[in-house]
């Protein structure tokens, strides 16, 4: 909403009425705007802020999934190998795993 400074210093109340409510006010000066009514946002106090906080570790660690150390080990066999390149034991030789 654009209202001109004079009619703002007559309706003063009911625009700041609006601009608590998320209304954009806009005073212009002879058509052009030159300052906007915002509502002034607090500041969240200490316990709140730290209320925030914990909330979102809590969310943050209920999603965790494994240790990216520990997301691949499926892969590799003991000697560091991957499952297909692996020796395996036949009789008294070692031969490679075949798929």
């Amino acid at each position: 909403m654009r209202v001109s400074v004079t009619y703002a210093r007559r309706q003063l109340s009911e625009l700041v009425r609006r601009a608590e409510a998320g209304d954009e006010i806009i005073l212009t000066r002879h058509g052009r705007a030159v300052v906007r009514l915002v509502p002034v946002e607090t500041k969240p106090d200490r316990r709140s802020r730290r209320a925030l906080l914990e909330a979102m570790r809590a969310a943050g660690a209920a999603k965790a999934g494994p240790s990216a150390a520990r997301s691949q080990d499926f892969l590799y066999g003991d000697g560091g190998l991957s499952a297909r390149q692996q020796p395996r034991k036949n009789g008294d030789r070692l031969s490679p795993r075949c798929p």
